[in-house]
């Protein structure tokens, strides 16, 4: 008899993590690029210095998302394994039952 659900695919999970880690650092670049960019303009206002949005990228938004996807790395690669592992077992109990 059939299974009515499929096993569980190991080569998805890298997918799955180099995936959601690129999305979470391009989120992360951009999110912190926006207020890197508004806290120069603001502070740049207040000191009547000359606006230079380079520092923006460069040691705002870059540092940031480097870190942020070193850290969604990690965590999503625990969270799929995890996922992969349980589904796995459950797959093996589900066939054991029949």
């Amino acid at each position: 008899m059939a299974s009515r659900f499929r096993s569980p695919q190991l080569l998805l999970v890298p997918v799955r993590v180099l995936l959601f880690t690129l999305l979470a650092a391009m989120l992360s670049f951009a999110v912190s690029l926006l207020l890197g960019i508004l806290g120069i303009v603001v502070l740049t206002e207040v000191r009547g210095s000359p606006l230079d949005l380079t520092f923006a990228y460069r040691h705002v938004a870059l540092p940031v998302a480097i870190a942020a996807a070193i850290l969604v790395l990690i965590l999503a690669s625990v969270v799929e394994i995890r996922q992969y592992l349980r589904a796995k077992s459950l797959a093996n109990i589900e066939r054991m039952s029949y």
